[in-house]
């Protein structure tokens, strides 16, 4: 049953209220005055809440201002008698919901009712949807290793740095650049992730800068590229390695300028995007080889971060079985699996080549054809263990 509030110093409205809403079923809480309101929505959890505005000691938009301190997701709509524009835009500007007059239509009130609950679950969904997220990309781990790794993501994170992350395939580098992201003051902003080694040589500037029309004999409307879209927000080059030499000069302006030009122009596009670029390769061995420039791999690497093998952090292995046993059975809708201490130890002697890729993989295999409790003999029987 939704629970509503409704603030107003007099009772005849409050009872009025109370009755109407009641009817619709709600569950109604009442208050006659600020004061004892505010202390009201710290005790208690509203899907909404009636205020007026005009009342003794504490007015509606103080109180409104204290709602909106610590519980700034409940709609407050904001009713009063002695309504005019400049109010109804204050009330609307210190965050009301909504504003309605007296005399009080009461179908208006049922239909605002009505809209900011729809608001206020669309925004509960949202939360839920964004911590999914973000768990499915938590970095996972105690030991020693990864903790640097993540209290050195922390800590560059708030800043502008470019960052170059490297590590072997499989071992979490996206997940170190999400992070990196997500902790910054651009996470509102949006997180474009490029695969360099996913995208022909031929392609990789108009994946990147965008292409105008007619640039090539397929671009058949004008397109706007990764960085464009990144604006604002955060691009992740993963295997930069794997970049093409034009490419890169074109990055590297990107990063001295700010500024990037789509394939077939000669438009100057200015861009306000962070790049985080991951590699698996010695970028060294590749700048002695001239596959990879100095002077981009210097403008990238201002913070280094290293991403350990699953090999070298081992002790991690329980707490990441636990991991994926519990977001790979929310994935298939199925009641999550246990796995037992002799399980453990075999999946902790194995090589991981594979890293966290593999393990993930082996642990989606037992879950499907292990049972209930995944043990010793079912990592032995179908995780194919390598010495």
């Amino acid at each position: 049953m939704s629970k509503v509030l409704v603030v107003d110093d007099q009772r005849s409205i409050r009872n009025t209220l109370k009755d109407i809403l009641e009817y619709e079923s709600y569950q109604v809480d009442l208050s006659e005055n600020g004061f004892d309101a505010f202390e009201k929505v710290k005790e208690n959890d509203y899907e909404i809440i009636l205020c007026d505005i005009k009342m003794p000691e504490m007015d509606g938009i103080e109180l409104l201002q204290k709602i909106v301190e610590i519980k700034p997701d409940v709609p407050v709509v904001m009713i009063s008698g002695h309504g005019n524009i400049d109010t109804a835009v204050e009330a609307i500007k210190k965050g009301a919901y909504d504003f309605i007059e007296k005399p009080l239509d009461l179908n208006r009130i049922l239909i605002t009712i009505r809209n900011a609950m729809d608001k206020s679950n669309l925004i509960t969904e949202t939360k839920v949807l964004k911590r999914k997220v973000s768990k499915k990309y938590e970095i996972v781990g105690e030991s020693e290793a990864i903790k640097k790794v993540v209290d050195m993501a922390d800590k560059v994170a708030p800043t502008e740095a470019r960052v170059l992350i490297t590590g072997a395939n499989g071992t979490g580098k996206e997940l170190v650049a999400r992070r990196l992201h997500d902790q910054s003051n651009r996470a509102s902003g949006p997180f474009v992730e490029v695969n360099c080694a996913a995208i022909p040589s031929e392609l990789i500037e108009s994946e990147l800068f965008g292409h105008e029309k007619g640039a090539f004999t397929s671009a058949n409307k004008q397109r706007k590229g990764k960085f464009e879209q990144a604006n604002g927000g955060t691009i992740f080059l993963d295997e930069i390695g794997d970049m093409s030499l034009s490419a890169q000069a074109k990055v590297l302006r990107a990063l001295q300028e700010s500024v990037i030009s789509r394939v077939g122009g000669d438009k100057h596009i200015k861009v306000d995007v962070r790049v985080i670029a991951a590699t698996n390769k010695n970028l060294r061995e590749e700048i002695d080889q001239n596959r990879f420039r100095e002077d981009l791999y210097h403008r990238l690497s201002v913070i280094l971060i290293h991403v350990p093998e699953l090999n070298d952090r081992k002790e991690d292995i329980p707490l990441l079985a636990n991991h994926f046993i519990g977001q790979i059975c929310t994935e298939y809708g199925m009641p999550s699996k246990t796995i037992n201490d002799s399980a453990i130890e075999v999946l902790q002697k194995n090589n991981w080549t594979g890293n966290i890729r593999e393990f993930r993989n082996v642990i989606e295999r037992l879950i499907i054809l292990g049972g209930e409790e995944i043990t010793g003999d079912d990592v032995l029987t179908f995780a194919a263990p390598k010495q």
